[in-house]
């Protein structure tokens, strides 16, 4: 067995005289492996792409606020339901966005070019639009919105019909002309599939209702300059009268736009009027050329002419009316 060889310590005369050795940990000169930079690098790059996945994640479905050039919104995107806005809600809307801002965004759908169909939010728009126009002031030259992305145009109408029905509240009219423009545009195939998708949350019988203002609105679509002040009662009389009456709404028409009424009670009375049915004049009789046999005719009190015979009394003149019988009738049942 070979023998194994004893190692003598390490001389200190060696390290006499050396440089300090310092660990290399501690060498503030130490470049960094580049693997190290590269996995940095790869690390950012990929948190900077996840975050812009994020965003746009955000963004498209409808998490996140963006502002949008008011110009770069296409506002006759749907066929709105909202035929006309009153002065007052106007002014009164205007005077909130001035002293607050845009509280509430509005929705929108991404079209191309960069521009934006109005999905809804409609007065929130046209009033920033009008104080842009008439102030200048930037912040009413942007409009807050959510992206939407609607599969269907159905989907975007019901999203319209839905803000309205919680913030405004539509007539009868409006509810059935979105229903009308619906159809015609092809969103629908027909008036009941329509109304079934966008009051899918009403009753039946409001259903029922909106579906009678229909003749109307085919009727006098366009026509009416107060259609929201029509009320229900006499909407839905009116719309039994066209289903009975072929030639009343050319006749409506003529009469409507003959009249212009400037007030919403004028153009109620027209069309009250229509369903007034005109009384009949009451057949006109011919008075006898002289008085009867028998009798001799005699002026009494207010011009009224009696002529009295034996069994019967007659009475003629202007003022042989109505009421004159009436009150003739009751005193002989309380004299006779």
């Amino acid at each position: 067995m070979a023998k194994r060889k004893r190692l003598t310590p390490a001389s200190t005369a060696f390290l006499e005289g050396a440089p300090e050795v310092k660990s290399a940990l501690a060498t503030p000169n130490m470049r960094a492996a580049p693997i190290a930079g590269v996995a940095r690098e790869a690390s950012a790059t990929a948190a900077v792409e996840e975050l812009a996945r994020e965003l746009e994640d955000a963004q498209t479905s409808g998490r996140m606020i963006l502002p949008v050039p008011i110009e770069a919104i296409d506002l006759d995107y749907l066929v709105r339901d909202r035929v006309v806005v009153q002065g007052d809600e106007m002014q009164s809307l205007k005077d909130s966005l001035s002293a607050r801002g845009q509280q509430t965004p509005v929705e929108l759908v991404a079209l191309e070019a960069g521009r934006y169909g109005l999905i809804s939010g409609w007065r929130r728009c046209v009033a920033l639009r009008v104080l842009y126009e008439e102030t200048g002031e930037a912040r009413f030259g942007q409009v807050l919105g959510l992206l939407r992305q609607p599969a269907e145009h159905a989907d975007a109408y019901l999203a319209m019909v839905e803000e309205n029905e919680i913030r405004v509240g539509l007539s009868y009219f409006e509810r059935a002309r979105i229903v009308a423009k619906s159809v015609e545009q092809g969103v629908f195939d027909n008036d009941r599939t329509a109304l079934q998708a966008l009051f899918q949350s009403a009753s039946r019988a409001k259903r029922s209702k909106i579906g009678s203002f229909l003749p109307v609105v085919w009727a006098l679509d366009g026509v009416l300059r107060f259609p929201q002040a029509l009320g229900e009662r006499q909407g839905l009389l009116l719309s039994r009268a066209l289903g009975v009456d072929t030639d009343l709404a050319g006749r409506l028409r003529v009469a409507l736009a003959e009249a212009a009424p400037e007030r919403p009670e004028v153009e109620t009375e027209i069309l009250g009027a229509a369903l007034t049915p005109a009384k009949a004049p009451a057949p006109k009789t011919s008075r006898p050329a002289a008085p009867p046999s028998g009798g001799a005719r005699r002026t009494v009190a207010g011009g009224v002419k009696l002529t009295a015979q034996e069994g019967r009394i007659i009475l003629e003149g202007d003022a042989v009316t109505p009421a004159l019988e009436a009150r003739l009738v009751a005193w002989l049942r309380n004299t006779v």
